[in-house]
């Protein structure tokens, strides 16, 4: 379990305590004949039943390690070592915080356990409120210093931070020979366990979260701090569905004059991780803008983009393999979504977001693009009974009544063309494109003032078509609204002249 700040909301005081209980978790692993696993290429936790080896989220092969017996957040110092955490206590040991007061605060009970200590729910005693108290355990301070000055580097970065989507922290200090750190309580659950939970999620809200994120990474970027271990273990989901970025344990600042985050040794979460860390760079903005855009790979599939059987062959694929299309996987992903994507996993640095704001503002209008044409069709056609609509993937199929008991199919649908370029289309069916009603056309044509006739294929078949198109990003409700209309109008009209009958 990692570093979150976090209880869930369907479970009491007494179901979270039962449940961080690690005799009880030996107890419910011996009783079902399976042990608790860890595995170092995607930081996940799990039972794994005897004889299986390999990790049921990312498919690599795993290790005879247990889970408890290594920290979540791996920390290479070269590419072939791995870093153990000694077990904070020993399963005979009773835990010395729970039930005790450690300077102003009354802990209660462990509700998340990572590799930079330990978290607690606990109440502070002269507010009278509930907070996450996140403690760096002395045994842990012995073994490496460096634990210390990385855990207060923790407080002190996201003290400076103010945002929304960001856990707060409240206050850092020193009691009884523990080091704490005062954040927030997020009542909820980590965007991890929704994922293996609930599967992937409807494109448009991962989307929202994801920007979401992003603006919290921007207010980190723009204070120059990164974040350097962006995954989906450390973004909790609020009970009213706000994410918020936490555990930045391993957060640096740009240019900081102490050598403790130096680049020679590789720090993070190696699935989450941007290629040019694996080839000795140093951390920057767009290396959690590439970490963000795998946590947005993975919300809308439900899967890694880059697996690997070990890790060597986690880093071949990383650096050297073309990222995955999330369209490929889920088509019915729009371009836009998808675009966003790409963007955020290209193998250059260069070519990505350059910060979270960016990231944020691309992200926002997308969301204004996708949302928008159903929200302006309700704007243009909600209260018209002659006038009825459907999504069917990317496109919107829209039931025109026309006079006579006549009706025509209008198509609403957005172009391929880079996004500033992109254009909407309107367009309904007249007829197939015969050569003896060429003439005919050219002349109705003529006289048409709102769109035109065009030939277009249609389900594999040649058409006439009364087509109008808009600039994607110009167009509004009262636009639809007029050309729907007509082009519905007209593409009748001319279907009634050549043909004579009402097919479309």
């Amino acid at each position: 379990m990692n570093d979150s700040l976090i209880t869930d909301v369907n479970c009491s005081e007494e179901q979270i305590i039962e449940m961080s209980s690690e005799q009880d978790l030996e107890e419910d692993t011996k009783e079902n004949h399976c042990q608790l696993q860890y595995c170092a290429n995607c930081n996940s936790s799990f039972f794994q039943e005897g004889g299986e080896k390999s990790c049921p989220v990312c498919g690599a092969q795993v290790d005879d390690i247990s889970a408890s017996a290594l920290e979540e957040t791996i920390v290479f110092d070269n590419l072939d070592a791995r870093v153990p955490v000694v077990p904070p206590f020993s399963s005979e040991e009773a835990d010395p915080i729970i039930g005790t007061d450690l300077h102003v605060y009354q802990c209660q009970s462990l509700i998340g356990r990572g590799g930079m200590g330990m978290v607690y729910l606990a109440t502070h005693r002269d507010l009278g409120r509930q907070c996450a108290l996140k403690i760096l355990l002395p045994r842990l301070a012995e073994r490496d210093p460096d634990y210390v000055e990385r855990f207060f580097h923790e407080g002190r970065a996201v003290a400076t931070l103010n945002h929304p989507n960001i856990v707060t922290a409240h206050a850092i200090g020193e009691a009884r020979g523990y080091r704490f750190l005062e954040m927030e309580l997020v009542a909820g659950r980590a965007l991890s366990h929704i994922i293996r939970e609930d599967g992937p999620l409807n494109p448009l809200h991962a989307t929202s979260l994801i920007a979401q994120i992003a603006s919290g990474l921007g207010t980190a970027h723009m204070k120059g701090i990164i974040h350097q271990d962006l995954k989906l273990e450390n973004i909790l989901l609020t009970s009213s569905g706000v994410p918020k970025i936490a555990d930045f344990g391993l957060a640096k600042r740009i240019n900081a004059d102490d050598q403790l985050y130096s680049h020679e040794s590789l720090a993070g979460t190696p699935n989450f991780m941007a290629p040019e860390l694996f080839q000795g760079s140093p951390a920057t903005a767009t290396s959690d803008i590439y970490s963000l855009g795998v946590c947005f790979f993975v919300l809308l599939t439900g899967q890694l983009p880059h697996r690997g059987q070990d890790f060597n062959s986690l880093i071949q694929e990383v650096t050297s393999k073309p990222t995955p299309s999330v369209r490929e996987l889920c088509p019915h992903i729009s371009l836009e979504i998808a675009e966003c994507v790409s963007l955020m996993l290209d193998k250059s640095p260069a070519n990505r977001f350059q910060n979270g704001f960016m990231a944020a503002q691309f992200l926002n209008a997308v969301l204004g693009q996708v949302k928008n044409i159903e929200a302006m069709l309700f704007e243009a056609f909600g209260r018209n009974k002659n006038v009825s609509w459907k999504r069917k993937g990317l496109q919107y199929i829209l039931e025109v009544k026309q006079s006579g008991k006549r009706k025509q199919t209008v198509f609403i649908e957005r172009s391929d063309h880079q996004m500033h370029e992109r254009l909407l289309l309107i367009y309904s069916t007249c007829c197939d494109a015969q050569p003896e009603y060429y003439e005919e056309a050219l002349r109705l044509n003529s006289e048409i003032s709102h769109g035109g006739i065009s030939i277009r294929e249609v389900d594999g078949k040649t058409k006439f078509v009364m087509i109008d198109t808009f600039p994607r990003s110009t167009v509004d409700a009262e636009d639809i609204r007029k050309s729907v209309m007509a082009v519905a109008q007209h593409a009748d009209e001319i279907e009634q002249q050549l043909t004579g009958h009402d097919l479309h």
